[in-house]
């Protein structure tokens, strides 16, 4: 390997290995993190990107092989609050993550108090990442500190650029399966999705991020009356608070919670003329595909989680006039995309 630099004051040699730690478990999660990842492979397209990242994201990852070489999957760690730690597993993980002999370790997982200690075990020969305001810098030249209030995309950006990597594409992205189309067709309502539709999907991860079901329901008759089908999503685990909204709507609605994987979400969502919905990962995901949407907020960091682009999507206050007149200053200003 050729010990200089790719350029002057880059943090990895020619032909070097990456490791990106982000062992969170959300789509959205996973999603605001490849602008990152498109950033490192554009400026570097001789590295080896590696990630380490929860088991389950693992199919996220493999999406992305344009700028994912690798997935690691991780045990979790004490401390860390995303998942409940294998233990047992740890030793083996740390040593299969050292044999790989990573020349710099990023720190993409949060402000670093546990994650910066999880990511020096890597063996890497430098590390890079955020580090908690109230502490000190491990090395300046490659950390920098954590502001809560800022949006999840550019702070890894921002992280990017500070190693040398600059960019500012903050599109996401999410390629879809073309296969899945097939089970959009199978659908026995599928004639519904031929019309203009509009999407509501009432879940989130948490009860207290969900706004209620009678208010969703509210909205959803007003779009209704306004010429459009409404068809709701939701996660297995999530049909309750789909039927809830649906016995409490009097329109037609078409219920495809559980109903669909997630490519089959994505081209359902990517056919609709606007989406309402939690701040959860579907709204990440309607970035992602460019469809207007209005994200409504209860619990969670407007300026950390609200999509970049306020053109096409919009944040609104848990008030169902609010909420419907966003919807509808959305719908008038992308009609050729309802149509």
């Amino acid at each position: 390997m050729d010990p200089s630099s790719h350029v002057a004051g880059d943090p990895v040699p020619r032909d070097g290995r990456v490791v990106v730690f982000r062992a969170l478990p959300g789509l959205g999660d996973f999603l605001c993190a490849v602008p990152s990842f498109r950033a490192l492979r554009a400026a570097r397209p001789d590295v080896e990107i590696a990630l380490v990242g929860l088991r389950d994201t693992a199919p996220l990852a493999a999406r992305f092989g344009r700028y994912i070489d690798r997935f690691l999957p991780f045990p979790g760690f004490p401390g860390l609050p995303e998942r409940r730690p294998d233990v047992r597993r740890i030793p083996g993980f740390l040593a299969a993550v050292q044999s790989w002999n990573f020349d710099l370790a990023i720190q993409l997982h949060g402000a670093g108090e546990v994650s910066n200690h999880v990511v020096g075990l890597f063996g890497a020969r430098r590390a890079a990442g955020h580090y908690p305001k109230h502490a000190s810098a491990p090395d300046a030249s490659l950390f920098l500190p954590w502001t809560e209030e800022c949006s999840e995309v550019r702070r890894g950006l921002r992280l990017m650029a500070h190693l040398g990597w600059e960019s500012d594409d903050e599109r996401l992205e999410f390629p879809i399966d073309p296969a899945a189309a097939a089970e959009v067709d199978a659908l026995a309502e599928r004639d519904v999705l031929r019309s203009p539709y509009v999407v509501l999907h009432p879940g989130a991860s948490t009860a207290n991020r969900r706004w209620p079901a009678a208010s969703f329901a509210a909205v959803a008759d007003d779009l209704a009356a306004a010429g459009y089908a409404v068809v709701l999503t939701g996660s297995r685990e999530e049909r309750d608070v789909t039927a809830s909204v649906a016995a409490a709507m009097h329109a037609p609605v078409l219920d495809l919670a559980g109903r669909t994987g997630l490519d089959a979400l994505a081209i359902v969502l990517r056919g609709a003329a606007l989406l309402v919905c939690n701040d959860t990962g579907v709204s990440h995901l309607a970035a992602a595909l460019r469809v207007p949407s209005v994200v409504i907020f209860r619990d969670s960091s407007v300026e950390r989680w609200a999509p970049l682009d306020r053109r096409l999507h919009r944040v609104a206050e848990g008030r169902v006039r609010h909420v419907l007149s966003e919807a509808r200053r959305l719908l008038r200003s992308t009609e050729p995309h309802a149509a």
